[in-house]
């Protein structure tokens, strides 16, 4: 399983366990010229979330969330605030983390657990 599939089922994964917890979906994978990328833009209740989602196998190098460095961080306010301009929406948002964490077996990624981080930076 390659990264972009590994990270691609991840965010399906995520995008699943946010609607089963009452988060509207209205975006994924947001580009906005050679900026990025947000993984997932949804609401909940008054906030629009713009969301990175971390899949990993193991901890050994740090929790996902860890991975969500300051230039990253510093990458997705810089799309927010596109997103909110283009749309007209309220800029009552929130940056979240979603780690994603299982086991690779037989090229098929299983989760096991999926941990929701609100407002994480």
């Amino acid at each position: 399983m390659n990264k972009r599939v590994f990270g691609a089922e991840g965010e399906k994964i995520a995008a699943k366990y946010l609607i089963e917890n009452g988060f509207n979906i209205l975006e994924m994978n947001f580009r906005s010229g050679k900026i990025g990328e947000i993984d997932i833009i949804a609401s909940e209740k008054e906030y629009i979330c713009f969301i990175e989602v971390k899949t990993r196998t193991c901890n050994l190098y740090g929790t996902p969330a860890e991975a969500v460095g300051y230039e990253k961080q510093k990458r997705i306010k810089a799309l927010a605030w596109i997103y909110i301009k283009n749309k007209n929406r309220n800029p009552n948002m929130r940056f979240d983390v979603v780690e994603v964490t299982g086991k690779i077996r037989n090229n098929e990624f299983t989760p096991e657990n999926v941990n929701l981080i609100r407002s994480a930076f």
